[in-house]
């Protein structure tokens, strides 16, 4: 694989952890929605993956949209077009509603793998209408993309050194289509399969690095945090920010603002835009001694299902439709509308409420864990607590909560996960100590080279999917990453 062929992923890390670090308001001088006018506001995303994998010519990393293509007979391949559709059809639809008076916002994550891919097919068609949707000034007060990791990494089974690399590869690849200035706008993180880490150390660590790379706020699932006490999230609260706090086992703190993603992951939910119709039903919700307007926090596969790919754009279209008719259009307040997250904590903050404001949280199970240890425990005392816990606890888990409780990302999966943790070490202790020496070394094509193998690895489709081809395709992926690093 030439340099060339590599996907945009390291090499300017001083510059892009800069460049992100740099706080001004996104949303604020743009927008037109007045807080104190609002009763409610819905926040929709999208989330748009396709893997890579080893199974083009001569066994060629393509994506699985390209493997689609040319297989149409097989399984739902027939239904690449129509996914290919997905990914680009807001470029049309937004404009249309705005030009029609309507004030429409969408969230928008799109995996490094799935990017990489576009530019592999070639897919013009695609690249232009992401260029407009990331880069056009008439659409940047509409929408907002969320940040994520780059080839789809679930966060708990991900090693620790490797969640910044997923998250700064992102950056990197979004800098390098996108531009710059398309970057600075991205402050929210959606991460995949909406899986938080609840370990200690593995929790701080991921809140740690997204602040360091600049991110002010996650979007959580509602099932996979807690309050302070262990119990579940009041139903007011999970329709204001919240602020995520992670304690490692040593005692230190990072914390992240979050909005709350409720109820499960069925696609019909924002395919036939519930978030809306729920926020009609929703008033106004006390915090940090002000009030301030519910928010109903959704997201959903973009292209997956039939709702998504056939149901979706009407609903969405009908919505914002339906809310220029009563007055919510681009000029005029109205009680319930589109916003996107980072333009309502915008707002919030430019009303004097800060993350102070914001009830506290930490990821579910924890309370747990923190009532069997004492007061100043060690790592050593947090792993003998979680193995007690678990003998004692069938229901006690580590391994963090995504989107679906019915699945689990480790147990099972010996054949992916122990190549994965030996790639990782592998990879960290030859590159470490020379990147240590000279930062440089990341733009070299050795490095590059075993990286993309590295996260390409950690993309969670292996696991899903189950045992069988795509066990197989890690399988390869392992063994070239060893090849790259010439263990």
């Amino acid at each position: 694989m030439s340099n060339s062929s590599l996907p945009p992923i390291a090499g300017r890390e001083a510059e892009i952890l800069d460049l992100v670090q740099q706080q001004q308001p996104v949303f604020l001088p743009t927008t037109n929605l007045q807080l104190e006018h609002l009763r409610s506001g819905f926040a929709c995303a999208l989330h748009m993956h396709q893997p890579t994998i080893p199974a083009g010519v001569n066994g060629e990393l393509i994506s699985h949209l390209q493997y689609m293509v040319e297989h149409p007979g097989e399984g739902d391949n027939h239904n690449a077009e129509a996914f290919a559709h997905c990914y680009r059809r807001l470029a049309d639809i937004l404009p249309q509603l705005i030009a029609e008076g309507a004030n429409p916002r969408i969230m928008l994550d799109y995996s490094g793998n799935l990017l990489w891919g576009f530019q592999q097919m070639g897919r013009h068609d695609i690249l232009e209408a992401l260029q407009r949707l990331a880069c056009d000034p008439a659409l940047q007060p509409h929408v907002e993309w969320l940040g994520t990791f780059w080839s789809h990494a679930v966060a708990p089974s991900t090693p620790i050194p490797d969640l910044k690399l997923q998250i700064l590869a992102w950056q990197h690849h979004f800098a390098a289509m996108f531009g710059d200035a398309a970057l600075q706008r991205v402050k929210g993180f959606s991460p995949p399969e909406m899986h938080l880490p609840n370990h200690p150390d593995t929790l701080y660590e991921f809140i740690k690095a997204l602040r360091e790379c600049g991110y002010r706020w996650l979007l959580v699932q509602e099932h996979s945090v807690e309050n302070p006490d262990g119990s579940a999230l009041s139903q007011e609260q999970k329709l204001v920010p919240n602020q995520l706090v992670a304690r490692s086992s040593s005692g230190e703190l990072a914390s992240i603002t979050a909005l709350i993603k409720t109820q499960g992951s069925d696609t019909k939910l924002v395919g036939q835009m519930q978030p809306y119709y729920e926020a009609l039903g929703r008033g106004p919700i006390p915090l940090g001694g002000k009030s301030v307007p519910a928010l109903v926090s959704q997201i959903a596969d973009g292209e997956n299902g039939g709702v998504m790919m056939n149901e979706f754009p009407q609903a969405f279209i009908q919505a914002h439709q339906r809310i220029a008719a009563e007055g919510g259009g681009a000029t005029t307040a109205a009680s319930t509308v589109a916003i996107n997250g980072s333009e309502y904590l915008e707002l919030l903050e430019a009303a004097g409420l800060s993350s102070g404001d914001f009830p506290p949280i930490q990821a579910v199970q924890q309370h747990k864990l923190w009532q069997q240890l004492g007061e100043s425990p060690n790592s050593a005392d947090v792993e003998a607590a979680i193995a007690e816990l678990q003998a004692r606890d069938p229901s006690f888990s580590m391994a963090g909560a995504s989107w679906t409780n019915n699945l689990s990302w480790v147990e099972g999966y010996a054949n992916v996960l122990e190549p994965m943790t030996s790639l990782s070490a592998a990879f960290h202790q030859h590159f470490d100590p020379l990147v240590a020496a000279d930062p440089s070394v990341t733009q070299t094509q050795p490095y590059q080279q075993a990286l993309l193998h590295l996260l390409l690895l950690e993309t969670s489709c292996f696991r899903y999917w189950g045992q069988g081809v795509w066990t197989d395709y890690a399988s390869e992926i392992h063994r070239r990453g060893v090849v790259s690093l010439g263990a």
